[in-house]
């Protein structure tokens, strides 16, 4: 039992946040990307953990930058993260007043839930951002009301032509 705890102590430490921020966002990208002035005036390209909207150029990509900047645009909003990616963006959940706003963003069916990079996640948001895609899915909200929406990262691929 002992080296079982143990073992998830490590594991949860391991997908668990190790840093954070706090701004004002003030641009709104994508339906999954944002920019946050600190306090120090400095602005931090965020990419929002978790999740990926669709481009801008695909079904919903406008909805989903749209709905997104309505959360949070002009707003204070706390950035927690681990991680830059390859952009050298902070990828991070991002919280208004306590809620995840990546996760709304599934919930209205306007992003997928980033199952290629789940593993980066702790387990219970992982499991809630599962859950929130199925719901939206099974109830045809956003994007799931067409039968067969293209996910971000297959659209990305055709649109380079590595299909």
């Amino acid at each position: 039992m002992k080296i079982i705890l143990a073992l998830i102590l490590a594991f949860t430490s391991l997908t668990s946040f190790a840093d954070q921020l706090q701004g004002k966002v003030i641009k709104v990208t994508d339906g999954d990307t944002v920019n946050v002035l600190t306090d120090d005036n400095q602005t931090h390209k965020v990419r929002l953990s978790g999740i990926d909207a669709p481009e801008k150029s695909q079904a919903f990509g406008n909805k989903s930058k749209q709905a997104l900047a309505d959360d949070i645009d002009g707003k204070t909003v706390r950035v927690e993260f681990n991680k830059r990616d390859k952009y050298q963006r902070i990828v991070g959940k991002i919280t208004v007043n306590g809620k995840d706003v990546n996760l709304n963003q599934i919930k209205r069916g306007l992003a997928w839930h980033y199952k290629k990079y789940e593993n980066e996640q702790d387990v219970e948001d992982r499991s809630i951002y599962a859950n929130a895609e199925y719901l939206a899915q099974r109830d045809k909200i956003g994007l799931w009301f067409d039968a067969n929406p293209i996910p971000p990262w297959d659209f990305r691929k055709q649109k380079r032509g590595l299909n």
